[in-house]
């Protein structure tokens, strides 16, 4: 377990400006995948995160790529076809890595904060994940 017993993340719920920690406590490792289950988490309503890696395979002079991947999953509640019916549904976002070795960890933390300005928008995202606009 290399990521550590604890992972605090600073989460600006709101996008207000003003970040709560919300804490995610390890709780397995199975291979090439752990996973980490916030405070509130119950088999019922997951909040998990878990983080997957494939090693990098050589080809020819290429040393390959190494590939990891973080899975946000958190379940919330909606209204069924019906309207008088609530469902459990996880709302799972991911992301992915493939990073030639050899790669500078300021070019991976450029590339990084890339997506984080990226997913940040409120706006374009809320036209890609729920009006799924492209």
């Amino acid at each position: 377990m290399s990521l550590g017993n604890v992972i605090t993340l600073a989460t600006d719920a709101s996008n207000n400006n003003t970040p709560a920690n919300e804490d995610y406590s390890f709780y397995s490792l199975e291979g090439n995948r752990s996973v980490y289950i916030g405070d509130g988490y119950d088999p019922a309503s997951r909040d998990v995160i878990s983080f997957t890696r494939t090693f990098n395979k050589r080809s020819g002079n290429f040393k390959g790529v190494g590939k990891s991947t973080v899975k946000l999953t958190k379940d919330v509640t909606v209204t069924g076809v019906d309207a008088t019916t609530t469902i459990t549904a996880p709302i799972i976002i991911e992301v992915s890595f493939s990073v030639p070795v050899g790669a500078d960890p300021g070019s991976l933390m450029r590339q990084r904060q890339r997506a984080i300005a990226l997913l940040d928008l409120d706006d374009l995202m809320n036209k890609l994940a729920i009006q799924l606009q492209v």
